[in-house]
């Protein structure tokens, strides 16, 4: 965690002292915070502004709270008195969290690891920090801490003594990602894939593949960038790279590849070849999806140089992601929350785990709207309704007007409509389930985080804790 003087906020941030200066040049404040409720003593709060707060009405609150001086905005008004201890004023507190953010980053002595992709960068950020952890004292985002205030509150929050920071870094707009790397100034970078994401702000896939590739030219000569082998925009992105490629892929494709995928209610068994030599590994987590991102991680521990048996033995021991495919038990239902986030090829990821997963008597999907699609959001939802189709489900359930051009995409392609349910709502939802889902069966809910189809999956768990009686699935 950051320690800096006072002078050096300063200087790092362009700000200017104002309120009580006496003795500042001695002081030494303990942490970075934006949020009072989570502010520890001795600590700098940095107060930001957005649609909907102002950080700088809490300064005071923030001085009740034990901490060491303020960054506020120029204009922010303080009382006659001040407030008693240190206060740096700037334009904007927010550029001056980044600046500050890539004023410590530049004394750390780690290697710092960036991770962007249309899916996957927050499951792929926890396994590569536990594969990490094995070998180097390492330090990763928390959450999705991944934009212009989260990765500089990582990079703060990282101790002096960090071998190895591992940072998610996520876009919605052109620009975004050389903005972050500026502050994170990655030495090594993995891109998870490129898909139909954000396209309300990147307008096109073409237009996410430019932005992404934004970390693939961060990356300095000397480090190292991991890419999915099967990825269309792969050979574009190795020629805008400095640094040497490592590339992942199934069955055969790619530096490093995983083959004879085998799908169990506990997880995944492959084999792993690549320059490591052959390996079969076993992944406590579902999904083809779920191997590609460790490929990832692993490519990441070959470019810094560590020994698959330094790092494989912490496979066995990768957890869930809530929200992330995460298994629970309701009622003899297998769901599978995947509630936090949804693109095109999550969903599709997401099909290519229920198609496989054995032992189930019926398989259902709940979808929920995915956002942030732009004026292609109807064509791309009816597409996966298409695709949905043809997946053999025994029950489709959507959520929300989005959503319903999937339900209809399914028909339109040929779907049992007994089968197909576009309801408006979580309680019209609760029922077609409780109704039509019954035990043995498994459940994929999906949708993005805003259509909040996470309080679904807690409804079941509890409607059906009470021992509330299913009925059977139509069809």
């Amino acid at each position: 965690m950051i320690r800096l003087g006072f002078d050096e906020l300063l200087a790092a941030t362009g700000a200017r002292a104002a309120g009580r200066t006496e003795g500042v040049g001695d002081l030494l404040l303990r942490g970075v915070s934006t949020d009072t409720r989570l502010l520890q003593p001795g600590e700098l709060f940095v107060a930001l502004t957005g649609p909907n707060h102002d950080g700088n009405r809490f300064a005071a609150q923030a001085v009740e709270r034990g901490a060491g001086a303020l960054l506020l905005a120029e204009d922010a008004p303080l009382p006659p008195g001040g407030l008693g201890v240190p206060v740096a004023r700037v334009a904007s507190p927010r550029r001056a969290l980044g600046e500050l953010g890539a004023w410590y980053r530049a004394r750390l002595h780690a290697d710092v690891i960036g991770i962007t992709g249309s899916c996957g960068k927050t499951s792929t950020k926890n396994m590569l920090a536990a594969l990490l952890a094995e070998r180097l004292r390492t330090t990763a985002s928390p959450a999705s801490f991944n934009n212009d205030i989260g990765v500089p509150c990582s990079i703060l929050g990282a101790p002096a003594q960090t071998e190895a920071l591992v940072l998610e870094l996520g876009t919605s707009a052109p620009g975004e990602i050389a903005a972050l790397c500026a502050i994170a100034a990655p030495t090594a970078g993995i891109l998870t894939g490129i898909g139909a994401s954000h396209l309300a702000g990147l307008g096109c896939i073409e237009g996410v593949a430019e932005e992404k590739g934004a970390l693939v030219e961060a990356v300095p000569a000397e480090g190292f960038v991991v890419l999915g082998a099967s990825c269309r925009f792969t050979p574009l992105l190795r020629e805008r790279a400095r640094a040497r490629t490592i590339t992942f892929g199934l069955d055969g494709q790619g530096d490093l590849t995983a083959t004879d995928l085998c799908f169990h209610p506990w997880g995944t068994a492959f084999q792993l070849r690549g320059t490591y030599g052959e390996h079969e590994v076993h992944l406590p987590l579902l999904g083809q999806h779920m191997v590609q991102n460790l490929l990832a991680c692993l490519a990441a521990c070959q470019g810094l140089g560590l020994r698959l048996a330094e790092v494989l033995p912490a496979v066995a021991r990768l957890g869930e992601t809530r929200g992330r495919l995460a298994r629970r038990e309701a009622g003899g239902v297998l769901i599978l929350d995947d509630t936090y986030n949804a693109n095109p090829e999550s969903v599709r990821a997401g099909l290519g785990v229920l198609a496989a997963l054995p032992g189930r008597a019926r398989r259902a999907l709940v979808l929920g709207d995915m956002h942030e699609l732009g004026p292609a959001s109807n064509d791309l939802h009816a597409e996966v309704g298409a695709q949905i189709a043809g997946a053999g489900l025994d029950l489709f359930v959507t959520v929300g007007r989005r959503a319903r051009a999937a339900a209809e995409g399914a028909l339109a392609e040929g779907m049992d409509a007994t089968r197909v349910h576009a309801v408006p709502d979580l309680d019209a939802a609760q029922q077609v389930l409780l109704e039509r889902v019954s035990s043995g069966d498994v459940l994929l809910i999906k949708a993005s985080r805003a259509a909040g189809l996470e309080a679904l999956v807690t409804r079941l768990e509890e409607a059906c804790s009470t021992g509330c009686s299913v009925g059977s699935p139509s069809g």
